[in-house]
């Protein structure tokens, strides 16, 4: 059985929660790496790994012709409605990331913010991007960076530490596959060894603002397969999920310290590559 035939389904399972939480919070991000990458209208864009639309939706306001590609029908399903409600054209495809189907030079720019970098072999992926642009065009990648500051993921082990006191997080070698690309310059690498040039990285900080501790737990575990796996691995028992969220809750009334949310921050590394 392939990887995709494997994830498809918790991708399938966790769709809705994500598009309700993740895209929408996540669609200023999408916006600012796209203005980097150069997007102009009438560009054709490839989104790989697109959710359900954090970064196909800001590409489709600007005007450009774009392509959104997922493992996840239901994913896509939920991008379709949001291009509709906007009145925008995005054409859907169910696709594994690591073998596009699309001829060599076929867009102006392949861009995946959070999709490539969960891939197994992440490597093939930022590869088959490459392939698919045209010379000239570039290749787009939105990633986590270094996970000791970002703000949402140490506020949820330090919920878990209320039940489980000696847990620092998941295993960090090899990293968990969120936080594979989560060095600069190992993002550089890879976009290197898939032929790009003029490689450009910049690490910008993404704020997340969240009204109360069920909104960071529901974003959290919405936010990908993972946060799940996470907490099943430590076969919690009786009420101490529910102490983890309560724990949530004072840590993020804290944070907001009588302000209407509290803000957490986290590392972006965007990284841009051209095809030669």
């Amino acid at each position: 059985m392939t990887t995709f035939e494997t994830t498809q389904p918790a991708w399938d399972k966790i769709a809705p929660g994500y598009d309700k939480t993740n895209t929408p919070t996540q669609m200023w991000l999408g916006n600012e790496s796209l203005r980097r990458a150069g997007l102009l209208p009438n560009m054709r864009f490839l989104d790989v790994a697109a959710g359900s639309g954090a970064l196909s939706i800001p590409a489709a306001r600007i005007g450009a012709q774009v392509v959104a590609t997922d493992q996840s029908p239901v994913m896509l399903d939920l991008l379709n409605r949001r291009a509709r409600e906007e009145g925008l054209s995005i054409e859907t495809r169910v696709m594994d990331g690591h073998a596009l189907e699309f001829d060599a030079n076929s867009f102006d720019i392949a861009g995946s913010q959070f999709g490539v970098m969960l891939f197994p072999d992440m490597p093939k992926g930022i590869s088959e991007m490459a392939r698919v642009v045209r010379s000239g065009g570039r290749v787009l990648m939105n990633v986590y960076g270094d996970p000791n500051k970002i703000e949402f993921f140490s506020f949820f082990v330090n919920a878990i530490q209320t039940v489980r006191r000696d847990f620092t997080g998941p295993p960090m070698d090899p990293p968990p596959l969120p936080f594979q690309l989560r060095e600069p310059e190992r993002l550089r690498i890879e976009l290197a060894a898939a032929g790009l040039t003029d490689i450009k990285i910049e690490t910008i900080t993404e704020t997340t603002e969240f009204r109360t501790g069920k909104e960071l737990w529901d974003w959290i575990i919405w936010s990908n397969p993972i946060a799940e796996e996470v907490l099943g691995a430590l076969n919690l028992r009786g009420n101490e999920r529910e102490i983890i969220q309560q724990t949530l809750e004072k840590l993020v009334r804290k944070r907001a310290s009588g302000s209407r949310a509290a803000a957490l921050t986290n590392p972006i590394n965007i990284g841009i590559g051209v095809k030669p």
